[in-house]
């Protein structure tokens, strides 16, 4: 049986966050408001995240780390492109809507280069008939900011086959 730690759910009162050993199980991850990291092995797989909104690529980046994952992110689908780590790259995370090259002709591009990178796109401006084109081009998922972290999840596992 594996141990492993989680936050707390309080502060003691010297101000320092209180963490609690949990037994860990596989292959479960739990996350969520009051809810613990319940994998006894972190996923390495890498996903990348590109977006040109910072707020949003950290707070991206801090949930997916929190699901177990190894994260790099980008801010424009230029750096992604530009980086080594691009054929590391296990999942694709994008925004749709980028100056430059947008998320959709990002994913448009690594697949006429013949990268099968499973990408799953992220947008504050929902559009069914981008949605509905990009799942048919075989984007994993197509999700709406903010973006709630079980859906998450589900396109992750979905992406990544677990």
């Amino acid at each position: 049986m594996l141990v492993g730690y989680c936050r707390g759910d309080y502060i003691d009162p010297c101000g320092r966050e209180v963490f609690t050993p949990i037994k860990l199980s596989f292959p479960q991850i739990k996350v969520g408001r009051g809810k613990c990291l319940e994998a006894a092995m972190l996923n390495r797989a890498l996903i990348s995240i590109v977006d040109d909104d910072q707020p949003f690529r950290e707070s991206m980046q801090k949930l997916v780390k929190l699901l177990g994952y190894t994260v790099e992110v980008f801010p424009s689908a230029v750096d992604f492109l530009a980086s080594r780590l691009l054929q590391e790259t296990a999942c694709l995370i994008a925004d749709v809507h980028m100056p430059g090259m947008t998320g959709v002709e990002l994913y448009r591009h690594l697949v006429d280069a013949g990268y099968e990178i499973p990408t799953i796109i992220v947008t504050a401006y929902p559009d069914e008939i981008v949605t509905e084109r990009m799942l048919k081009d075989g984007v994993v998922c197509c999700l709406e900011k903010p973006v709630d972290d079980e859906d998450l999840e589900r396109c992750l596992r979905s992406a990544l086959k677990l």
